[in-house]
């Protein structure tokens, strides 16, 4: 079977895409030198289609297990286009969509094995980092998961009862009292401390792993999407300009899987957004306090996520996220979004209601329909990750490794981990698919917003 893919709006090399306005960290990152487009017929031992975390680190885990091989990683646009150069730079434990939904899809023992598998995908992040010195602006701070109202408080100290119980790694209540002593917030009525979290710049981690990538000997070819694949004893990839012959092949793509025929109904892309503010003055961040620079979020379904960025400009993102109709993946702005996270900054933060906001932007996410995330194969020789949930800074990083072993076809802990394989959900074709999304995510919205009434009838 011939799977033709979607159509890509990139030119194959023209350039038809400015990535530097996608996002704050792709604006800032410094000059970058693209690599040129694949151009006429190659062969390869493993192709990794897709530029970011995923694809980047299973060139480099490839390259470092078997250097022999002759890897090529063909990206639609730029390294770090996607989710990659735009999520908040989180690099954090959570595995899908809450411990709870976990251990209610999968099993105490599945949770105790996803909590492993992601303490060591933080543990990996912080490594690559020292060993090639990528300068990411990399802060070891800890998150702040904080209650803003009751119904929040009892979800996260439920969700810490949970994990003492099933032995996950150990996390910190704070009283109200505690949590405004490090971050002043009239909202906050407590909170839970993890100290595996790093804030970093992601832009300038994917770019670093992908110099490291190409120093181990990888080839990158950018501006050069999949327009079709041929399976087969061996993979016939085609791009605009070129084509690509090879023994094995690995789908990087997550939220932008849909345009890939073998992938389709395996997730959805979900659109969350960010606002940022100009760097906040001394006496403003002095207002707040928050001077361990914590990264912090609340006990919502939906969400906010914020934190400080190096020059301290105040970051926020979520409060909402969206499924468009025929799994858009290219809804990068949105008006309603950049005025309701302004809104919910003076709110969270009312001694900054004078702030200047300067950037807004957003992107797709990868989520399967059982909120947990997936890698798999297709046939004997290609293999896929999607379902990152929003957190796949440190989990991509990781998924690269167990990806490199499957293509490598050698059995370790990592390609015996549940979720590699593992039955998921199919994701419906549309109109269904726009139902089934937009069911879950009202379903999301509407307790978040019954928890806020009740917080203030309360009050």
């Amino acid at each position: 079977m011939v799977y033709n893919n979607r159509a890509h709006q990139a030119d194959g090399g023209g350039g038809a895409v400015v990535y530097r306005e996608k996002s704050f960290w792709l604006e800032t990152a410094g000059e970058y030198r693209e690599q040129p487009p694949l151009e006429g017929e190659r062969t390869a031992d493993v192709c990794v289609v897709g530029g970011g975390f995923t694809g980047v680190s299973a060139a480099l885990h490839l390259k470092e297990k078997a250097p022999g091989l002759r890897v090529l990683v063909l990206e639609s646009e730029v390294v770090g286009f996607g989710a990659s150069g735009r999520n908040a730079g989180f690099c954090m434990t959570l595995f899908g969509l809450a411990p709870e939904v976990t251990r209610w899809r999968f099993g105490a023992a599945r949770l105790r094995e996803a909590d492993a598998y992601m303490l060591r995908a933080v543990d990996l992040v912080r490594r690559r980092v020292a060993e090639h010195g990528i300068d990411c602006d990399f802060e070891e701070t800890g998150l702040l998961t904080v209650a803003t109202n009751p119904a929040q408080r009892f979800r996260l100290l439920r969700e810490m009862e949970l994990e003492r119980k099933i032995g996950l790694h150990e996390t910190e209540w704070l009283e109200a009292d505690a949590v405004q002593a490090q971050v002043r917030s009239p909202l906050f009525c407590g909170g839970r401390f993890d100290r595996h979290c790093a804030l970093l710049n992601p832009a300038k981690l994917v770019r670093g792993l992908a110099r490291a990538a190409e120093e181990a000997g990888a080839e990158i070819c950018e501006r050069s999407p999949v327009v079709e694949v041929v399976p087969g004893s061996r993979v016939r990839l085609r791009t605009p300009r070129g084509t690509v012959t090879a023994e094995k092949v690995i789908f990087a793509t997550n939220a932008y899987s849909a345009r890939l025929r073998p992938l389709r109904f395996r997730q959805l892309p979900v659109h969350t957004y960010i606002v940022l503010t100009e760097p906040l003055a001394p006496e403003q961040l002095s207002a707040v306090g928050w001077q361990g620079r914590q990264g912090i979020e609340d006990g919502r379904n939906l969400i906010h996520y914020f934190r400080l960025t190096r020059d301290n400009r105040l970051l926020m993102g979520g409060n909402d996220a969206f499924y468009y109709y025929g799994s858009a993946d290219d809804r990068d702005r949105s008006g309603a979004m950049q005025q309701r996270l302004q809104e919910a900054v003076k709110r969270i933060f009312p001694m900054l209601s004078g702030i200047r906001f300067t950037h807004h932007w957003g992107g797709p996410i990868s989520a399967t329909l059982d909120l947990a995330p997936l890698i798999g194969r297709i046939g004997p020789n290609m293999f896929y990750s999607v379902g990152c949930m929003g957190h796949g800074v440190a989990l991509c990083n990781l998924n690269g490794a167990t990806l490199a072993d499957l293509a490598l076809e050698r059995q370790t802990d990592l390609t015996e981990v549940f979720f590699v394989d593992r039955r998921a959900l199919p994701v419906p074709p549309e109109p269904l698919r726009f139902a089934v999304a937009g069911a879950l995510l009202t379903a999301m919205r509407l307790q978040d917003r019954w928890h806020e009434r009740g917080s203030r009838r309360s009050g």
